[in-house]
């Protein structure tokens, strides 16, 4: 298998999405995944912008890093400024990165009206940069920005770059499709033609997603000759972002037989994009192609009925391959083939009259309002309540919900909760920012002491639905929450005309499952 280059820009491009920004310690971890996946290249930042980036440097250089080169990003020289005297150059130097990626412009049109310089002038800036951080011992990745616009106006010139590049000294050629604007036989057919007129060195390729072709554009390049590839994880990057190593990535190993990541490594995608997205305070992309939550879920009745024959029939490949799993959705439009593949691995697999008394509960349900796509866990409930083996962790004698804004101006929101376990009554009272919260802490303190597990366990999202809008104020609600334990994610859903109610029902599920799961 002929290795292809994966260098990683997240910390750099990918910080220039819309609403992301990473902390110092944010970029150490981050840096720390991506070692430990497996990437060749992680771009640490643009040295020279702020303390924070320069300190990542010196920080990440310390962390052990065990197979991936971190990179400084900069500009060549200044017009009129010797490279030695630039100062985005000494950043990188200081630095301390073992990897430059210089980027230059390689478009007339940047270069006479951007930089304002002659063609001239720019071909000794991109040279002498080149040369003054290969003679102190770095690696040096020629960005070439904006080549594919540049080579459509101007293909002499954008051509002189790269040779004027790679004669310096250049390691490597990055070609990049900066506005995101072309299509993939374009990025064929004209790194086809760099490839020819620019021997052997290395030909990469950064693009961005502007005409939702990025990732075409990425495997395009590949088979016209590139061998490194520039990307982010989840493609976060301007407007509409990069290139997505998470789709690239598995698209060059299984796809199209080139060696990325180990194997194994690669079976660590989804994790490492569900990080990415948490740790951006990001909400994930359900139907991302391969590690999305929602790659591998299937709903229709006839599809999950042929998937159960033969995998093959509506799957591309296996999910396990890149850390994902098989999803078979609940839901009004499910048959009894989905909830047999809901039961599979349990002795009542088999059980038709079953699956059939189940789907009739699940219509049933949700024609009340309910929707178990995103609430696995209480359909999970609803399977042992309709087999008999389900025991409830407690008994409700009643609740009570005060919201009242004292005298100066505070919310105070207050919860009690009374219920039975084993015999023994509770009765406790918790204060929270709102309804839920309030609720959610009396329910803990009720049931801590008999099930510390509960402990575990955290609440980390709750979304509410109006189920029947024309109802207006009394209309029904659906509620879903999203709990975690260190073990994994589940949902629970309850619905009712009143939101507290709602509510209560998914937290008494969430609480019952992370009980009886252990």
């Amino acid at each position: 298998m002929e290795k292809v280059k994966i260098y990683d820009t997240t910390l750099r491009d990918g910080m220039q999405a819309e609403g992301v920004s990473f902390s110092l310690q944010d970029k150490l971890a981050i840096a720390a995944k991506l070692d430990e996946i497996g990437v060749d290249y992680i771009e640490g930042g643009y040295a020279v912008s702020n303390p924070k980036e320069m300190q990542f440097f010196k920080d990440a250089a310390k962390a052990g890093l065990k197979r991936a080169k971190i990179v400084g990003f900069g500009n060549t020289r200044r017009r009129g400024v010797k490279a030695e005297e630039d100062t985005s150059l000494a950043a990188i130097l200081e630095s301390g990165a073992p990897a430059a990626a210089l980027v230059g412009k390689t478009w007339d049109m940047h270069v006479t009206e951007v930089l304002r310089v002659s063609l001239e002038e720019n071909l000794a800036m991109v040279a002498e940069s080149i040369e003054y951080l290969k003679k102190k011992g770095l690696e040096v990745i020629f960005d070439a920005e904006h080549f594919y616009d540049g080579f459509k106006e101007n293909p002499a010139y954008a051509l002189k770059v790269l040779e004027t590049a790679a004669n310096a000294g250049a390691d490597s050629l990055a070609l990049c499709d900066t506005n995101g604007g072309s299509l993939p036989e374009q990025i064929f057919d004209i790194t086809s033609q760099v490839r020819k007129a620019t021997g052997s060195v290395m030909l990469g390729i950064h693009v961005h997603n502007d005409s939702d072709n990025a990732t075409a554009n990425s495997l395009a390049s590949v088979r016209a000759g590139a061998r490194m590839v520039q990307g982010t994880i989840n493609g976060l990057g301007e407007r509409c972002g990069n290139a997505n190593l998470c789709t690239i990535i598995p698209n060059l190993t299984y796809k199209m037989g080139y060696a990325t990541l180990d194997n194994d490594k690669i079976k660590g995608l989804t994790d490492l994009s569900r990080f990415i997205f948490e740790i951006a305070n990001l909400s994930p992309i359900m139907n991302m192609p391969y590690v999305g939550e929602s790659a591998f879920a299937h709903k229709a009745g006839l599809h999950v009925d042929a998937l159960r024959k033969n995998r093959k029939t509506y799957e591309h490949m296996d999910p396990e391959a890149v850390g994902n799993s098989r999803r078979f959705l609940i839901s009004e439009l499910s048959g009894a083939s989905n909830v047999l593949a809901k039961l599979e691995g349990t002795k009542i697999a088999e059980n038709k009259e079953l699956a059939k008394k189940l789907l009739s509960q699940v219509q049933d349900l949700e024609n009340e309002g309910y929707q178990f796509e995103a609430a696995e866990a209480s359909f999970d409930l609803l399977v042992k309540k309709a087999l008999g083996t389900y025991k409830p962790a407690f008994e409700l004698i009643k609740y009570h919900v005060n919201v009242e804004r004292n005298g100066e101006g505070r919310m105070v929101t207050e919860a009690t909760v009374k219920l039975k376990v084993d015999g023994v009554v509770e009765h406790v009272v918790s204060e929270g920012d709102g309804p839920v919260n309030a609720l959610d802490g009396a329910l803990r303190k009720s049931l801590d002491r008999f099930y510390p597990i509960i402990k575990d366990m955290h609440l980390i999202d709750y979304k509410v639905r109006v189920v029947n809008a024309k109802a207006a104020t009394a209309a029904k609600v659906r509620v879903v929450i999203e709990s975690k334990d260190e073990n994994g994610l589940w949902g629970t859903v309850g619905v009712s005309e009143n939101v507290i109610d709602a509510s209560w029902k998914a937290l008494v599920d969430s609480v019952e499952y992370k009980i009886l799961k252990g």
